[in-house]
């Protein structure tokens, strides 16, 4: 295995897909979190007038250490989670892409050895890309929060903690992505399925559930929103768009997908004869 990973470590720091990826998704994070963080501040900014503050229209308002951490700082769980795992999904569809997949299992010739590496790698890659947008995102909607003069709630333990799970949700989307790509090795079909699936398919489903009582507790284990659930909250859950499952709950669900999808492709596509 330590040789496995040596190699996939290498395959990543060599080629350009990863930080062209990052840079898209950083400053489109740190955006974002900026323009929440102005929103934050303007009262009655909300729908129905009512900011994420708690405070209604002709009031001053007073900003909440939740509404800040969700709505702005962890902006990338619930808006950027598609670089993470476009990154691990094209790491292994990469490789059928350009057939280097051929020489990798003549060095490795135990398939399930290769695929368990690239889940290591790839949550290790998108824990990078969780950590570097976070930072981002925080550093950009702090930034607007002091020139406003208002409370940036960095001083507070509970603050960084929410962070580092978003680090953590984000780094659990790369593992998804690399099961996916087992799954769907063609490298433009999995890039239309997670574009797809990201920015229509599952925002609707989640939609669409929240209007039945038993499809607003099976939305919960969707990915996107385990993903959410992982951070403690976000965005849409700060909204009163739906509830989310604990923490834990989410790791475990985001999970079970991951290693859902990559036990099938071990068995699907790296089952298959490979020239």
């Amino acid at each position: 295995m330590g040789a496995a990973l040596r190699t996939e470590f290498r395959k990543v720091v060599t080629t350009r897909l990863w930080w062209v990826l990052l840079l898209a998704m950083v400053p489109y994070m740190a955006f974002l979190a900026a323009l929440m963080a102005w929103l934050l501040t303007q009262d009655g900014a909300m729908a129905g007038g009512t900011g994420m503050g708690g405070q209604t229209g002709g009031e001053e308002v007073t900003l909440a250490a939740d509404a800040v951490v969700r709505g702005a700082y962890t902006i990338a769980v619930s808006f950027g989670y598609v670089f993470p795992l476009l990154i691990g999904a094209l790491s292994v569809a990469s490789e059928f892409r350009h057939q280097t997949i051929t020489p990798t299992l003549l060095a490795e010739p135990r398939r399930s050895v290769v695929v368990g590496a690239k889940l290591v790698t790839g949550t290790g890659t998108g824990l990078v890309f969780g950590v570097v947008a976070t930072a981002g995102a925080v550093a950009a909607a702090a930034t607007v929060l002091v020139a406003l003069g208002e409370q940036t709630f960095l001083d507070q333990a509970s603050t960084w903690g929410t962070l580092a799970l978003s680090a953590l949700a984000l780094a659990l989307w790369a593992f998804i992505g690399v099961g996916l790509g087992a799954v769907l090795p063609h490298q433009v079909a999995v890039v239309v399925v997670v574009l797809a699936f990201t920015q229509f398919v599952e925002p609707l489903l989640r939609l669409g559930l929240a209007f039945t009582s038993w499809g607003a507790g099976l939305a919960k284990f969707l990915p996107g929103a385990a993903g959410e659930a992982v951070s403690g909250g976000s965005f849409y859950s700060e909204t009163g768009a739906m509830d989310l499952l604990d923490p834990w709950q989410g790791v475990l669900v985001m999970l079970a997908y991951g290693l859902v999808f990559a036990a099938v492709g071990r068995y699907t596509t790296f089952r298959r004869d490979i020239t």
